[in-house]
């Protein structure tokens, strides 16, 4: 079959791009003008050099001319993104003098901004940086105790609150956030502001850039401007009814904790492994004369050492063959992805009912609260569970070491969707396989979505049929106890809303009262 040349991006500087491929592992001790703190820092979290992606934003970002233009990064996932724009971003505000917030980095769900304010935490204290987080985990109170620092009043003496809000400052250097409690921070929160931002970080663009999140991305770029009028007081009702409590936009001139340099221009740097190539939604960010760095010339790239499987399964035993594979996979860890969070709760339910497997299941979707989720988590991190069952809320950017098997139970509708999931194993350069369950009229879309990422074919991959027939009686079982559990928490959840709704009209009539 003859595959369909691919099409020219749009956008001029799509067609020139930093081809990220020809780069090297580089020792620590090898890359150029790296502190010597950071450089301890990460040799304590088992870093002994730095991959091609970050040795390649590194050479863009540190040194002469650096961070000239707003960098798009385009990789596989697993290739060490979030290091890579956390490291330059630490070096360079380690010379400030004057604590403010001048780096934010913006995650679309909380379980991301978690664990990119983990990849910062191990690294910013090491040159007296400190990071914030503000992802809706605590109450708004907590957080703005965390971000804010209040000036000590002496008792019995008189303030006057207008005055009290120019003497707040900020607590952190650096703040990950998702984007709705960002919004909050900036509409309600005294003493916030963006005025002395040097850096912005989109990550997992084109997904924030599809959902407007309150519109965050031009309040915060409107918000961040470099303005002469800035230097003047502008009116009072412009931003009481634009911006709710911040009153003040980015400074011009000379930027005060940075020992009398020019003030740096806003830096964007925008990353995700199937970056949009659409014109109008890449304008949203206003980006600066942008250089993008790409792992070759294909737009979808999967990790090097990936392997591809298809397991074609009869029709409705799909559940048999997928217990079948994960005997066969024994304690290497897996997760496996469904289509949604209901039959995500449905095949890790009927997964547990299976009595012969030995092996521990975990649920992980939007369905649980974050702290079912988190707890979820922790425990396949840590190798306690083996087999985590996920709805695509763990498609991106979730890092988890030795990850050695994913599998599609639902084929992925999109090829931008498969590239997410299958990227959650083969990453650091390690090696990993993803198997997709498919039933026989699925395979010629299978392989047609896989055109789009220049696959020409995968292979077949079978389990016994010998291990289908001896699971069939336990299958049933596990059906009729599957249909006893989902009756009772469908009861659960009525008696439940009914309680709910008597609460809530008692509440009503008192008010009326």
């Amino acid at each position: 079959m003859e595959v369909k040349k691919k099409s020219t991006p749009i956008l001029p500087w799509m067609r020139s791009p930093i081809d990220v491929s020809q780069f090297e592992d580089c020792p620590l001790n090898l890359v150029p003008c790296l502190d010597p703190r950071l450089e301890a820092a990460l040799e304590k979290m088992g870093f002994s050099s730095l991959f091609p992606v970050q040795v390649a934003v590194w050479q863009e970002t540190i040194g002469p001319g650096a961070f000239e233009r707003d960098l798009c990064i385009n990789s596989p996932t697993g290739s060490g993104k979030t290091l890579a724009y956390a490291l330059p971003i630490v070096q360079k505000l380690s010379t400030r003098s004057v604590k403010c917030l001048r780096a934010l980095v913006v995650l679309p769900t909380r379980d991301l901004a978690l664990q990119v304010k983990e990849v910062f935490a191990a690294i910013a204290p090491a040159v007296g940086l400190s990071v914030g987080l503000a992802v809706g985990q605590s109450s708004i109170a907590d957080e703005i105790a965390e971000l804010i620092k209040r000036p000590k009043l002496e008792a019995g003496m008189c303030y006057d609150p207008e005055d009290m809000t120019f003497e707040l400052q900020s607590s952190v250097d650096i703040l990950v956030a998702t984007p709705g409690r960002l919004m909050d921070h900036i509409n309600s929160t005294k003493g916030f502001t963006l005025e002395h931002l040097c850096y912005l970080v989109v990550d997992e663009t084109d997904r924030l850039l599809r959902e407007s999140y309150q519109s965050w991305l031009p309040t915060v770029l409107q918000l961040t401007q470099s303005n002469d009028e800035s230097l003047f007081p502008l009116a009072n009702s412009f931003f009481s009814s634009t911006f709710g409590s911040l009153k003040t936009i980015r400074r011009f001139g000379v930027e005060r904790g940075f020992k009398g340099k020019s003030h740096p221009r806003l830096v964007k740097m925008v990353l995700s492994a199937t970056l949009t190539q659409d014109p109008s939604k890449l304008a949203q960010l206003n980006l600066h004369h942008p250089l993008l760095l790409t792992t070759g010339k294909r737009r979808y790239q999967l990790p090097e050492k990936l392997e591809s499987y298809k397991l074609i399964c009869e029709s409705n035993l799909r559940p048999l063959y997928l217990v079948a594979l994960l005997q066969e996979l024994g304690e290497e860890k897996c997760i496996v992805f469904t289509s949604s969070t209901e039959s995500t709760h449905r095949l890790c339910t009927l997964l547990n009912l299976f009595g012969d497997l030995s092996i521990k299941i975990k649920e992980y979707s939007g369905l649980q609260r974050q702290s079912l989720r988190s707890k979820a988590l922790k425990s396949f991190r840590e190798g306690k569970v083996q087999v985590l069952v996920c709805s695509d809320a763990m498609t991106r950017g979730m890092d988890v070491e030795g990850v050695r098997n994913v599998v599609n139970y639902d084929m992925p509708a999109y090829i931008k969707t498969y590239i997410h999931r299958a990227g959650r194993t083969a990453r650091a350069g390690q090696a990993g396989r993803c198997f997709t369950l498919l039933h026989k009229h699925e395979v010629k879309r299978f392989k047609k979505m896989l055109l789009k990422a220049d696959i020409d074919s995968v292979p077949h991959y079978s389990v016994p049929s010998s291990s289908i027939e001896s699971l069939r009686d336990t299958y049933n079982s596990a059906l009729g106890k599957l249909k006893e559990t989902v009756e009772s928490e469908a009861y659960r959840k009525r008696k439940t809303g009914s309680k709910f709704s008597k609460l809530s009209k008692r509440k009503t009539d008192h008010q009326k009262q």
